[in-house]
């Protein structure tokens, strides 16, 4: 199935696709990741300073087996793999980004473009794992780790500042 064609079947109604494409943020026609990596920023921002980083951590845990569910009916209902339109992964990526570091302006910047870089450029391991893993265990997975690597880099960063 071609990309043009995947939106048309695509029914915004169903829970696994408003889940998989972050309520239709997936469906955007330029740059989706990028897109709802950038909307998960505030939520990261409201989770992180209201419930702290316990909360944030929690809510991570709770997208990303979510997602992993959602992203696999979603596949199974399109028949597209890793379909740009799913979103929820970069969500999840972009708060493990996050995890380790303070709600301010400089470190979610910092953090939005080391996680777009390693989710983007799928350096070793991630590109193994985009390969190897398939279904929405696939889907979230890659992001995940690019997600943890971001974090890693980031608070390395972020402690030398």
């Amino acid at each position: 199935m071609t990309a043009e064609a995947e939106p048309a079947r695509v029914h915004l109604r169903h829970p696994t696709a408003l889940i998989a494409t972050c309520f239709g943020a997936g469906l955007v026609p330029w740059a989706p990741g990028t897109v709802a990596s950038a909307l998960a920023l505030p939520l990261a921002w409201l989770l992180r300073t209201y419930t702290g980083t316990l909360g944030l951590a929690i809510a991570t845990l709770a997208l990303i087996v979510i997602g992993i569910w959602a992203a696999g009916a979603y596949e199974r209902r399109t028949g597209v793999r890793d379909s740009s339109a799913i979103v929820i992964d970069e969500v999840a990526g972009q708060f493990v980004a996050l995890l380790l570091v303070p709600p301010t302006v400089a470190a979610y910047a910092i953090g939005f473009v080391l996680f777009r870089l390693f989710d983007v450029v799928k350096p070793w391991p991630i590109s193994l794992l985009d390969r190897r893993v398939k279904g929405g265990l696939g889907v979230m997975l890659d992001d995940i780790v690019a997600g943890a690597l971001a974090a890693v880099l980031l608070w390395n960063v972020w402690i030398w500042l």
